[in-house]
């Protein structure tokens, strides 16, 4: 039933991992959110200069972890500079509301400067702060403001060739010169449902689609989105703050209902004044559009179209200049076609990479500008993660992948023009590896992290030697995390065998100075969701603090990936389909018999916490299996599918309409009736993604049978339940909810 993953990481999986005399502190979490962060100082948006000497990153303030500024490495002095303070640069206005709901839907949590662009001619960076746009000059070390409007301008975009920035402001695009500072408005029907260069909220919230215009490569034209949300319905979402209340009326896309009519563009700058060339995707309207991007010769686009059931993606070749289109090759899916990033231009403008599922794990395969498949570029046991880069020259692509580890990431290189795929590995500590690839893909950078290291950055030859660090964040007397490393428990990974046979890895936590003879109550946290993975060999989110912390207090913690999790490939995450809750639970309570099985766990008192996808696990945890669970905490839960958006739920269940029975069975409400205690439920009251509804709807089925429940909801705050004093409130609450629910019998 169970066997074991070893990780070769010394002894610090079995000691703690500073021993020093004033290490014996013990977490609290008022401590987890407070400054400086536990991480230690940590390189963000890691990004190398055109010419590879210069490292640039963002970094949180010493005294608030929120606010991130912008910094330089010097590779030739091998000191690190504040480029631009983000509070003294200018004072930081209140977000519009746009900005708010694209930052909620990339789980954007910092302010200050959150995003950077270097300029290809390495003249200097561009940045948004506080709703206007900034060019920090190298030459003359400083920023120099772009826009100074009461608008928000938004998704700022250098051209390849360093001279302009094109930027969404009220709905329609606008471009600006750097050098002159003069500035075009290249759309003008942008305003109340048409939105010019915008992604819609479905682009951005699932399908992973964050922006709705794309330069050229030769920086004369630019393709875009024109949406028009009028056929999709109004919500009436309610934002419940402390002192206020407000009816905002979402364009809001439910499951089963219109979504936006799309067009696809193309703008030539040249024009005096820019029309548009409309790009034929074809006559059905009811479509995705996933992906827009240009060929390498700037003169076609490749326009990513999937159908309504997600079960096909058409690649359309569009020419910009006359609009025609034609399908080059379409990925089809028995139960649907994962949208991703694997795709690479080669500059010999005649091939392309592309990442396929065809073969059950995604892979890279080359094809050539006609849409013909070359070949396999990739084969392992395991998934490609991302494409790092491409050297022509030399014949090969660098990615990373999982193949050695499902729990690591590791930086691979491939030869892209064999016969037979040619896979090395570069990378070779136990870990997980974020890579950023130099412009000439002789070098790179590493963000690497483990169970046992915070994340460090170095600095690396090609073939993974290592020059220099450039962050260390060595975990000694003087790192923030020293005081409790000495109460720090090291975390086993493990596997249990699925019911159809496939391995589901856990990790899992044993409680602090545990005695012989004596039985511990269990916390498992889970998520249980398509598209994610929370078990790995990484360093600890700042959440995960908290499982420290429930350790220490006596706890076991114990997180496992059901069938349904991310990078596994698809026979591991289609069992859901057509059914949701199911299946992920049956093999959460395959986690449970495993617990049980351990000579030092009660029971008689497991508990279960989770938000969103995992919110939702966690009610049907206590709904399905009340004998199992005695208490759960139900973060900002779906509770009902038919209350949830098209994308996303489509893709998993159907259309409602065609599969009525799945959508009942995949919802909370049919079980409610077998719930009996120990529920807490947690919903931010603006909420904008999982609306608050759904908790509503919940608390009154339970209210009508009189179902003993607690709730907790938070005014003003939406999906992620953000800020240093409302997660303090919030998982002290939940702590104390655990210690009184799984409180020993008397």
């Amino acid at each position: 039933m169970k066997s074991r993953l070893c990780y070769l990481l010394a002894a610090a999986l079995c000691t703690p991992l500073f021993a020093g005399a004033e290490a014996n502190e013990s977490l609290t979490i008022e401590r987890i959110y407070a400054d400086p962060s536990l991480n230690g100082p940590e390189m963000r948006g890691l990004s190398l200069s055109p010419d590879g000497e210069q490292v640039t990153y963002l970094r949180a303030k010493e005294d608030n972890f929120e606010q991130l500024d912008l910094w330089a490495y010097h590779r030739a002095t091998g000191k690190h500079t504040l480029l631009v303070d983000s509070a003294k640069l200018v004072p930081e206005r209140e977000l519009s509301d746009e900005e708010k709901a694209r930052r909620e839907r990339a789980r954007i949590t910092h302010s200050g400067i959150i995003t950077y662009q270097w300029a290809t001619n390495g003249k200097g960076l561009l940045f948004p702060l506080s709703g206007d746009l900034f060019f920090y000059d190298l030459g003359t070390q400083t920023p120099k403001q772009l826009t100074a409007t009461e608008a928000f301008e938004t998704d700022p975009q250098l051209s390849p060739d360093g001279t302009q920035v094109a930027f969404i402001r009220d709905q329609n695009i606008y471009v600006v010169a750097i050098d002159s500072g003069a500035e075009r408005q290249l759309t003008f029907d942008g305003k109340g449902t048409i939105k010019n260069g915008m992604a819609e909220f479905v682009a951005q919230e699932e399908m992973g689609r964050s922006t709705g215009f794309w330069w050229s490569p030769d920086s004369q034209k630019i393709a875009f989105m024109r949406i028009d949300e009028s056929p999709v319905g109004i919500e009436q979402r309610y934002e419940i703050e402390g002192e206020s209340f407000k009816v905002f009326d979402q364009r809001y896309p439910r499951t089963g209902t219109a979504n936006v009519l799309n067009k696809v563009g193309v703008l030539t700058l040249k024009q005096r004044k820019p029309t548009a060339r409309w790009m034929d995707i074809g006559t059905e309207t009811d479509i995705y559009i996933a992906r827009v991007n240009w060929f390498a010769d700037s003169q076609s686009l490749l326009i990513q179209r999937q159908n309504r059931a997600q079960t096909q993606l058409d690649m359309l070749k569009a020419r910009s200049d006359s609009g025609k289109s034609r399908v080059l090759f379409t990925e089809t899916g028995e139960h649907w076609v994962n949208l991703h990033d694997h795709l690479k231009f080669l500059k010999d403008q005649q091939h392309f990479i592309w990442g396929s599922e065809s073969a059950d794990t995604l892979q890279l395969y080359l094809y050539s500008v006609d849409g013909k498949r070359l070949g396999a570029i990739t084969q392992g046991e395991g998934v490609v993660l991302s494409i790092e880069g491409v050297d022509e020259a030399n014949g090969w692509v660098y990615f990373t992948a999982n193949y050695d580890n499902p729990l690591e990431t590791h930086l691979y290189r491939a030869k892209l023009f064999a016969k037979t795929p040619q896979v090395e590995r570069i990378s070779q500590r136990a870990g997980t590896h974020n890579i950023t690839l130099s412009k000439q893909a002789n070098t790179y950078l590493d963000n690497f992290s483990s169970v046992s290291q915070p994340t460090q950055t170095s600095y690396h030859s090609i073939d993974g030697k290592h020059i220099e660090w450039l962050e260390q964040n060595a975990l000694d007397s003087k790192h923030p995390y020293a005081p409790y490393l000495g109460k720090h428990i090291a975390s086993e990974f493990g596997s249990l065998k699925a019911e159809d046979g496939q391995a589901m890895y856990y990790q899992l936590i044993k409680p602090a100075h545990m005695q012989k003879g004596v039985r511990y109550p269990v916390i498992i946290d889970v998520y249980g969701g398509p598209h994610a993975q929370r078990v790995k060999n990484s360093w600890l989110g700042r959440n995960s603090y908290w499982h420290q912390f429930m350790a220490q207090r006596g706890y076991v913690v114990f997180k496992l990936d059901n069938r349904g999790s991310g990078n596994r490939g698809l026979k591991f995450e289609t069992p859901i389909h057509k059914k949701l809750g199911d299946i992920e639970l049956r093999d959460q309570l395959v986690g449970v018999e495993f617990l049980k099985s351990l000579p030092y766990v009660d029971a008689q008192r497991i508990g279960i916490f989770g938000w969103s996808y995992g919110g939702y696990m966690t009610a049907m945890a206590l709904f399905k299996a009340p004998d199992v669970f005695k208490a759960g905490v139900s973060v900002a839960p779906v509770t009902d599918w038919r209350l949830y958006d098209t994308h996303y739920t489509e893709r998993y269940l159907g259309h409602p309409e065609e599969n009525s029975a799945g959508y009942d069975a995949s919802n909370v409400f049919p079980y409610v009736d077998n719930y009996r205690d120990g529920l807490l439920i947690v919903h931010g009251m603006a909420d904008d993604n999982v609306l608050f509804l759904n908790a509503t709807k919940l608390y009154g089925a339970l209210q009508n049978r009189m179902k003993p429940f607690e709730q907790s909801n938070y005014p003003g705050k939406k999906h992620g339940i953000r800020g240093k004093e409302t997660r303090i409130h919030l998982f002290n609450q939940i702590t104390e909810f655990f210690d009184r629910k799984l409180a020993p019998a008397d």
